[in-house]
């Protein structure tokens, strides 16, 4: 495999590039509650933006950008073991929500069928449970 070169333009561009990224969003591991809050909001005007679509331009930023908060929960905010439907059922539980009242998730049965662990949740779902209830898309995750 051929080792890649950049010219001196090349550095100075990705520095730039990268530099005015970074103060949006940050790409580099979380190791502060600020930096962690910082990153959640991000994150989210991501996902509100609709890089929750795999096709997206900007998707490959919003799963490095969870990568990151995730590395950071597994640290600081161990979760108990939960699948993501008990994570589901849990927050429905919690916030008097019923089956149907979720349609940005799909219909009763798309939801039954989530809940009963006989389907998956996928990107566009966690992205709109997490804003719906207010959480991390990372609780969503499976340990």
């Amino acid at each position: 495999m051929e080792a890649l070169k950049f010219s001196r333009n090349d550095i100075d561009e990705l520095a730039t590039h990268f530099e005015a990224i970074s103060q949006k969003v940050p790409l580099h591991p979380i190791n502060t509650r600020h930096e962690y809050d910082f990153a959640v909001r991000a994150l989210n005007a991501l996902l509100d933006a609709g890089a929750a679509d795999e096709g997206h331009k900007l998707a490959p930023l919003a799963d490095a950008l969870g990568e990151f908060i995730g590395d950071y929960d597994d640290v600081h905010h161990r979760l108990p073991e939960a699948s993501p439907a008990d994570v589901l059922k849990h927050l429905m539980l919690a916030n008097d929500v019923r089956q149907s009242d979720l349609p940005e998730v799909g219909s009763q049965g798309v939801v039954s069928e989530i809940i009963n662990g006989k389907r998956e949740l996928n990107t566009r779902q966690i992205a709109a449970l997490a804003h719906r209830f207010g959480v991390s898309p990372a609780v969503f995750f499976a340990v």
